[in-house]
């Protein structure tokens, strides 16, 4: 069974905004202010633009890769089974003990929704409701991906209402002394809190998990991307604007409710129960959508062989992963349950960077590879330097995350690496982009890497791509690529020899109709194109035959030499088709930089590849 593509523009949109909006904005900004002084708002500012690196990168990959598993799915084709399995598991882990702390984040709140609830009981009180939270999650997830995507759409509409509101009403309120001084602290004190804020930003990119779920996805996924990064740095940035703006001094240092507080500023007990439920949405969204994503990247590890096959396994009614759910869902109990390290988020945030530094490499090396059938819809723009300063960037957050975190994820990567010798080892055979790459430098033999294949398979179901009868000739179709400058004449006669047995005509009388034909009219049909075309004797016959000659073949009175030919033949009963056939080709040609693809492609695979991943718009499958 597979995963349905049931997810639109707005469920991405939604998903990826839901997994942004949690403790980064409801709780971090007393703890930033209390370092950074009113210039917190510039942290939050400079975590935002901190964060495109990352997303641009992740939406070229996943435009060309829309797969389930979203950064384990990248940086394993790109790099490497090792890579891959690291990756994996700390895809999983952070994205499952941020959704675990965001649940939890909840109690901070409980106290001013509930103030009655008894101090001895209150731990475990806040514990119960994540817990509580966490099994409705698991629930939702279980029972369709859909109607947990379209609950998402509600939370995160509902959440956005109450920023608007904390927004439109605060801006007047603030006050111009609260932000006096505004980088009395310097430009340094500024940065110390934009690690911590940063990870406010980290769940943008996760929705890249539901890669296998989204429909269009080469548009849709980075379109959400980009449309939920904007739209919430804005409210981050005018959210926190308003809190210091409303707060003084000493309320909002150290607070771990600074919004709800601010709200009862302006606008009363009511505003503050209306923050503080917002917070709670907040959390709750987040919840949703990291159970929702965690759970991929497990089913996606187990298909490569990375995890045991059980992880796959899909409810037959639901068609959704129900054990790699209850896994998720099991592990961010038991962290709720145990929550006593503090260092443990911010492990989770050590992961997050490693993996958005992992995922610009990625992307550096994909490109590197000149893999011909890595083809993103979206290219990121600035390559490589911006892959390079996002890879720089992250590599300087996670420097100063401190000791315990450090040294806990490097117990943990020692921890998968020793997973990947002991059972991924010897079950993964599969080469990396990477593993291309250097192949291609050290040895200029053309091969075809299974990489190649998978690609293609990617794309053709990216694009909704249904076989018709030409795809289908291209398939069994004969290449010829032809090492040096021939005559048309030579040409002809090295096809025919070719197309002779699978016509059952004989060779001599193909290459003399080719030739006759050549003579009546040129079949050059533009500057280094050809489409000679024949009808023989005989019943439904039709065949193609690819011909490339990067020094060119010498048509009589062409001034240029013709690399690209598209030969046909066919019997008087298939003109028709042979229409058709003309008409795709003709389609095919038009595609931006066709000819620069076809004289770059490495062998003769790669140029049916090429045809088969063209975007001429099919017909009717014909038999």
């Amino acid at each position: 069974m597979k995963l349905q593509r049931e997810l639109g523009f707005w469920e991405v949109f939604c998903i990826a905004s839901g997994a942004m909006i949690s403790s980064g904005l409801f709780i971090l900004p007393g703890l930033a202010f209390a370092q950074a002084g009113p210039a917190v708002v510039i942290s939050y500012a400079l975590a935002g633009v901190m964060v495109i690196p990352a997303m641009l990168s992740k939406a070229e990959l996943v435009s060309a890769m829309p797969k389930s598993g979203g950064s384990y799915f990248f940086i394993a084709r790109s790099m490497g089974p090792l890579p891959g399995t690291l990756a994996g598991l700390a895809n999983w882990f952070s994205i499952a003990l941020k959704s675990a702390f965001a649940l939890v984040g909840i109690g901070a709140f409980a106290k001013l929704i509930v103030p009655n609830i008894p101090a001895a009981s209150v731990d475990w009180t806040i514990k119960l409701i994540a817990i509580a939270c966490c099994l409705f999650f698991m629930a939702l997830n279980i029972l369709s991906v859909k109607l947990a995507a379209r609950f998402q759409i509600i939370m995160v509409a509902g959440l956005f209402v109450v920023l608007a509101v904390f927004v439109f009403f605060g801006l007047p309120a603030a006050r111009h002394d609260n932000l006096a001084g505004f980088m009395d602290k310097g430009f340094g004190a500024v940065l110390a809190p934009t690690g911590l804020v940063f990870i406010s930003y980290g769940g943008l990119t996760k929705v890249a998990s539901l890669g296998g779920e989204v429909r269009n996805p080469g548009r849709n996924l980075p379109a959400g991307m980009f449309a939920a990064s904007l739209v919430v740095t804005l409210f981050y940035v005018a959210a926190v604007f308003v809190t210091v703006g409303v707060l003084p001094t000493g309320e909002l240092a150290g607070s771990l409710t600074p919004l709800s507080l601010a709200a009862g500023k302006f606008l009363g007990p009511a505003g503050m129960i209306l923050l503080s439920a917002g917070a709670m949405l907040a959390f709750i969204t987040t919840g949703n959508s990291g159970i929702l994503s965690a759970s991929r990247t497990p089913m996606a590890m187990s298909h490569d062989g990375l995890l045991p096959a059980v992880f796959r396994k899909l409810s037959t009614r639901r068609n959704t992963p129900y054990v790699s759910i209850l896994v998720t869902g099991g592990f961010m109990i038991a962290v709720i349950a145990a929550l006593t390290i503090p260092n443990l988020i911010k492990v989770a945030s050590t992961m997050i960077l490693m993996l958005f530094a992992l995922v610009n490499l990625a992307v550096l090396v994909m490109r590197g590879s000149k893999i011909q059938n890595y083809r993103p819809i979206f290219r990121a723009p600035l390559y490589p330097w911006l892959q390079l300063a996002g890879v720089g960037i992250y590599g300087v957050l996670i420097a100063k995350m401190g000791t315990v975190p450090l040294l806990t994820t490097a117990v943990f990567l020692a921890a998968g690496t020793l997973w990947y010798f002991i059972y991924v080892r010897k079950r993964i055979t599969r080469e990396s982009a990477f593993v291309y790459m250097v192949k291609n430098i050290v040895s200029k033999q053309i091969y075809r890497s299974d990489l190649e294949e998978e690609l293609k398979q990617i794309a053709l179901e990216r694009d909704a791509v249904t076989h018709d009868r030409f795809d289908r000739l291209i398939q069994r179709c004969e290449i010829l690529d032809l090492a040096s400058a021939v005559t048309s004449d030579e040409m002809f006669r090295q096809a025919a020899e070719v197309l002779s047995p699978r016509l059952n005509l004989d060779a001599e009388h193909l290459c003399e109709l080719f030739q006759q034909r050549e003579r009546q009219t040129s079949t050059v049909v533009q500057p280094g194109l050809a489409i000679p075309h024949i009808v023989v004797d005989g019943e439904n016959l039709f065949e193609i035959l690819l011909l490339r000659c990067r020094d060119g073949v010498e048509f009589p009175d062409q001034d240029q030499p013709v690399q690209v030919v598209f030969m046909l033949v066919g019997s008087a009963d298939e003109r028709n088709y042979h229409l058709q056939a003309l008409m795709a080709i003709a389609h095919i040609t038009q595609e931006h930089q066709f000819v620069e693809r076809w004289l770059r492609a490495p062998g003769d695979e790669h140029l049916r590849d090429i045809v088969l991943l063209s975007g001429r718009r099919r017909g009717e499958p014909a038999g």
